[in-house]
């Protein structure tokens, strides 16, 4: 037998290429960090500044564990095994069929949960930081330099040990914690 011939493509063929970039979602992720960061920027900017200390403080460290939070989220859902999510769908388990499409749409839920709303999180507890160390400062007399290092280096710390701890978890406990967000959103839709 002769092998058959390939088939020759012709110049259109060969450079019809799949767009890589789904310049869609890059629109939709963009506005949307835009307005998730614009509405905790009005919070952070609006509340911090105009409550107490301690109260401040709860709510940076709220905004830390926010971002924490969802960056665990943002791996599980890339580690997640999607095959006993469709075990528990075979036996209609709330929040199943929506653990499988997060798991199918992994690169997008993870950015979403990762880039937008951790990043977010990083550069909302950073200003709400800033504002705290102004107020200790004219509240204690002393140059805002010295209160502002040792909030961004707290912050920092916190937001960078929190994420590790989180990653490690998520990793280990990835079907968990997809099964549980998963119900978590199904409240929100139908």
């Amino acid at each position: 037998m002769k092998p058959k011939p390939e088939k020759v493509k012709t110049y259109k063929e060969k450079n019809k290429k799949k767009s890589l970039i789904d310049y869609r979602w890059v629109t939709v992720i963009t506005m949307l960090a835009f307005l998730i960061s614009l509405c905790f920027s009005i919070i952070s900017e609006t509340v911090i500044p105009n409550v107490q200390i301690l109260f401040s403080i709860i709510l940076v460290l709220c905004v830390v564990l926010i971002g924490v939070l969802f960056d665990m989220i943002g791996v599980a859902i890339t580690v997640a095994d999607v095959k006993v999510f469709h075990a528990m769908a075979a036996k209609r388990i709330k929040g199943s069929k929506l653990a499988i499409k997060l798991i199918q749409n992994a690169p997008k839920v993870s950015s979403m949960c990762n880039d937008v709303i951790g990043d977010i999180c990083g550069i909302i507890s950073g200003s709400g930081g800033a504002a705290i160390s102004t107020i200790l400062a004219l509240q204690l007399g002393i140059k805002a330099i010295f209160p502002s290092l040792l909030i961004t280096a707290l912050i920092a710390s916190l937001t960078i040990g929190g994420k590790a701890l989180g990653k490690s978890i998520a990793v280990a406990k990835a079907n968990f914690i997809i099964e549980k967000f998963a119900k978590v959103l199904t409240i929100f839709t139908k």
